[in-house]
């Protein structure tokens, strides 16, 4: 399969201003070239979070689940199987437990049997339940044909969200989302999860007024585990506000101060909670979370956030981790299957297409994000994967992934502007979406796809870049240096990790684990090792190689070991 080439560009210099005299200068540099003027900005703390006031739809929110507290009505947290669904139904049901509701339940869509989000198949599914109040969290917003029918029923809706609405909003009882039009809520970044959060925290206030609370008012901090764990899962943008919220949950998680689900999770994940970073989220916990809602149901994610047994939670953390494996194994079929379908995608020149649409009969809808996700990172370009809804059925679900400047929802939006018929049901961010239609349009959805696709990326858009914080002094390559990059996010979405670049020798080199690539490197006297994840391609490499890389602890080796990850190689 052809992919495209990385160009690597290092980031404008930026002298950094006034920092504490024991911040690493490295780190002071890289701070700066991310715009940080101050450690304030670069490290933002809880005091610094946006107020709750500002956001839309609050009182609303608040009055609505005040009331049914009052009432000992029963509410239902209905989530949504993905990571930053599940942590939200979590810190929904722990939260309102805290503040004083007696009957609270919840419950999750399957992938298969209901689809995405509050459908009426799901509103079905809780009528034994008997709800008063369905609450929504990661979902809701684009959900109008569900909350109608829980209407229909006499349950009252609360919808919390943090997607990009339609034209029309849903006809809920309250709806809080910080994307709403007109909303005046600074931060439009927060994911399902601190979107909820947001809601504790202003259900919370309005139950101190009203003096409800007394001297053993609820420390909602508590949940910033969750917090952390859904809002890194979800990649959405570490802005300041974001940035205060996982620094203060890895913070409490680094102290032990975690519940016993994300313990266990860790624990299975082989890392070490006194040393988690949002990486060891990203790659390894919220993966396992993830896994239940993509091949079995979410539900037992869910379960294992909501335990207080550690026993049991490390049970279902051993079980998640199997199904994650399973989903592995699953994942890299379909990847290798798509590829060799792109492989016979010829065009005049050699060109790639500016979008790519994949579907296979066989595929699971549980993985195709992450199968789109896999390709649009080997080519570099917009692409949309489906598969059947369900096992014989010709309702295609799709998920798509996207390049920076090209926003994927709303080009969704403009195909279904274009062909009204075409496109179900979508929705999603800038970067990922999600839609269905129909298996006999897959072709017509392709080729519009396609035309809107070329209509708007431009060639720049279609460059990958590399981006560098430039070169590293031999005496910086160093443990101290090391340890204040580990420890000076947390990096993500909007503030990446600091990564290098730098001509090295290539002194010795093995293959390790089929496809990683171990190296030890020469420069100005230094021996150094470094590591390429899925590095090897089949011929060794030069003498002598340009690197993108990141700089970190080698605690594998402990001391004063460190190890270059890289991330980008050319030949010098």
């Amino acid at each position: 399969m052809s992919r495209y080439t990385a160009r690597l560009v290092r980031r404008p210099v930026v002298i950094p201003g006034d920092w504490a005299r024991d911040l690493h200068p490295v780190l002071a540099r890289v701070y700066a070239m991310r715009g940080a003027t101050s450690l304030e900005h670069a490290r933002p703390k809880l005091a610094q979070l946006h107020p709750p006031e500002t956001m839309g739809g609050l009182d609303a929110a608040t009055r609505l689940l005040a009331d049914a507290i009052d009432a000992d009505a029963h509410i239902v947290v209905v989530g949504d199987f993905d990571c930053d669904g599940a942590t939200a139904c979590a810190v929904g049901v722990r939260g309102l437990r805290m503040l004083g509701a007696r009957r609270v339940s919840y419950a999750v869509p399957n992938r298969i049997v209901h689809g995405y989000g509050l459908t009426p198949a799901m509103v079905d599914e809780l009528a034994p339940m008997q709800p008063d109040l369905v609450v929504t969290v990661d979902h809701g917003i684009a959900c109008h044909a569900g909350v109608s029918a829980a209407k229909g029923r006499g349950w009252k809706v609360l919808v919390t969200d943090h997607h990009l609405p339609g034209e029309a909003l849903p006809p809920a009882d309250a709806i809080v989302d910080p994307n709403v039009r007109g909303d005046q809520f600074a931060s439009k970044a927060l994911a399902g999860v601190g979107v909820i959060f947001y809601v504790l925290l202003a259900l919370r206030r309005h139950l101190r007024e009203q003096g409800r609370l007394g001297a053993n008012e609820p420390d909602l901090t508590q949940l910033l585990d969750l917090v952390t764990v859904g809002t890194v899962a979800d990649l959405v943008q570490l802005d300041p506000n974001n940035r205060a919220l996982v620094a203060a949950g890895l913070r409490r998680m680094r102290a032990g101060q975690v519940c016993a689900g994300l313990r266990a999770l860790v624990e299975v994940s082989q890392r070490e909670l006194a040393r988690l970073g949002a990486a060891d989220i990203g790659y390894a916990v919220a993966p396992r979370i993830n896994a239940a809602g993509r091949l079995e149901d979410m539900s037992l994610g869910i379960e294992c956030l909501l335990t207080d047994d550690l026993a049991r939670a490390r049970e279902i953390a051993q079980l998640l981790n199997e199904i994650n494996g399973e989903r592995r194994a699953v994942q890299q079929q379909m990847v290798d299957e798509a590829e060799r379908a792109l492989a016979r995608v010829e065009l005049p020149g050699g060109d790639l297409p500016h979008a790519v649409c994949l579907f296979d009969p066989e595929w699971h809808p549980g993985v195709v994000g992450l199968v789109a996700s896999k390709i649009k990172e080997r080519l570099h370009r917009p692409v949309v994967a489906f598969a059947p809804a369900a096992p014989g059925s010709d309702l295609l679900r799709g998920s798509a992934r996207s390049v920076p400047g090209f926003h994927i929802r709303d080009a969704l939006a403009t195909v279904s502007s274009r062909r009204p018929s075409l496109v179900d049901r979508f929705g999603g961010h800038a970067m990922a979406a999600g839609l269905s239609l129909r298996s006999e349009r897959f072709a017509e959805f392709s080729s519009a796809m396609q035309d809107v696709a070329a209509s708007l990326l431009t060639p720049d858009l279609l460059q990958a870049e590399v981006l560098s914080d430039g070169e590293l002094a031999p005496d910086e390559f160093a443990r101290r240096c090391a340890d204040a990059l580990r420890d000076g996010g947390p990096w993500g979405q909007g503030f990446p990790e600091p990564q290098f670049d730098g001509e090295f020798d290539v002194l010795n080199w093995r293959v390790v684990g089929e496809r990683h690539l171990k190296l030890e490197l020469g420069l100005a006297g230094l021996r150094l090792n470094a590591i390429e994840f899925g590095g090897w391609r089949g011929t060794p490499p030069p003498g002598r190689v340009r690197l993108a890389y990141r700089l970190e602890p080698d605690d594998y080796r402990g001391g004063d070991a460190i190890q270059l990850v890289v991330t980008h190689r050319e030949s010098a």
